[in-house]
């Protein structure tokens, strides 16, 4: 088959795809992976750039509600508007038997009806798919079981993509005739790409949402550089990631995430990513060591606990592990990961960003070491879930 994989996001959006074609490629498909320009091409793998820079449009200049409606005009508008068509004009130019794509991607369908190929959607939480079972994750009311109302918070996220609707239609421009097809068909399948361990498969999805599981390269990633592996071995460590949520005082963050586990006698990895955490320079010692990144899979096996954000990618990784995790959540899926975290015995009661510091970590961090057993319990059946490889037998099925 010849697969045209389109996505947009952080690095929680970008690895799982790559993953994906990685061992579609080793079965012998065509693949060509669209992503976002400051992503890392992965090795092996055929990519072209979507013209989204995401840590530019994660970043606005101020958070007044002038700045934020300026930011949106000025970058993310025509950050959205170059994405769309880019994904169109390059899906095109490949000519795929199938489109897998990103919810983000919201050209995708329209470029797949034009071709007159199936697609198939990913979803690394429930935004697209609805359910009475659980609210949308990234709504307002995703931390609130609503019962029968659940299936309505799914509006929200489709009101959002409505936003949109004249930028995707200008991408059609893009398309061999140049117009945008009068019907939207429904995605052949859609790819859950969810541990059902972390959230139980609701009874009201439809037998085409396949739950595959997280998606991972199960070859594992390089190993951490030599100042890293040299200071995992010196005694119980925290790992504490923000991922690319740099919004607020990543000093401040990161200097409660080291009090807070020196009061439990515990040493920090503070994996400081896009500037969601920094190291203070009155928390500098060496039990403390601070790096833009690390390889989560070689890093988090040994560590007593983590610290992070909640997104989707992050959740799954240090669940995975088998490690008890605080989570503080900051925007987007994340209060919702948070919350089934910890409804699934995985973490400690989520931590509001507004009310980080030292003493709610410090008994954050108890009531998390307390869940070890059932986070190992977690983890062991996690690695055997094989997401991935889920995810290409149903895209072979098709």
């Amino acid at each position: 088959m010849r697969m045209m994989l389109l996505t947009a996001g952080t690095r929680g959006d970008v690895e799982p795809f790559a993953a994906l074609a990685r061992l579609a490629a080793s079965r012998g498909h065509e693949v060509r992976l669209a992503l976002p320009d400051d992503a890392p091409a992965p090795e092996g793998v055929e990519t072209v750039a979507l013209g989204l820079d995401v840590q530019r449009v994660l970043r606005p200049a101020g958070r007044t509600p002038w700045a934020l409606a300026h930011h949106l005009r000025a970058e993310v508008r025509p950050a959205m508007r170059r994405m769309f068509a880019a994904a169109v004009r390059e899906t095109v130019a490949f000519g795929p038997d199938v489109v897998v794509h990103h919810p983000l991607v919201l050209s995708a369908p329209m470029v797949a009806d034009s071709l007159a190929v199936p697609r198939v959607l990913v979803e690394f939480a429930p935004v697209a798919t609805p359910s009475e079972r659980f609210p949308a994750a990234g709504g307002p009311t995703a931390t609130r079981d609503l019962g029968a109302h659940n299936r309505s918070t799914y509006a929200v996220p489709r009101t959002v993509a409505r936003f949109f609707d004249a930028d995707v239609a200008r991408a059609a421009a893009e398309l061999p005739d140049g117009r945008r097809p009068a019907r939207r068909s429904p995605s052949r399948a859609t790819l859950m790409a969810v541990s059902p361990e972390l959230l139980p498969r609701p009874d009201d999805w439809p037998e085409r949402v396949h739950q595959t599981g997280a998606w991972y390269d199960e070859a594992g990633t390089a190993s951490p550089d030599r100042v890293v592996s040299a200071f995992l071995t010196g005694g119980p460590y925290v790992v504490a990631s923000f991922g690319s949520m740099a919004r607020g005082d990543a000093a401040a963050r990161g200097g409660a995430v080291v009090s807070a586990a020196r009061a439990h006698g515990l040493r920090v990895l503070l994996v400081t990513g896009w500037g969601g955490l920094a190291l203070p320079p009155e928390c500098h010692g060496p039990d403390v060591l601070a790096v833009r990144s690390a390889p989560f899979d070689a890093v988090l096996p040994g560590a007593s606990l983590a610290v992070h954000h909640g997104g989707a990618g992050t959740s799954h990784a240090v669940a995975r592990a088998g490690v008890p995790a605080v989570v503080v959540p900051v925007t987007a899926d994340q209060p919702f990961w948070a919350a089934q975290l910890h409804r699934q015995g995985l973490a400690a009661a989520p931590i509001p960003l507004r009310r980080l510091s030292a003493s709610t970590l410090v008994r954050a961090m108890r009531d998390a070491s307390s869940r070890r057993e059932r986070a190992t319990d977690v983890g062991r059946i996690m690695r055997r879930e094989h997401g991935v490889q889920r995810a290409l037998d149903v895209l072979e099925s098709l």
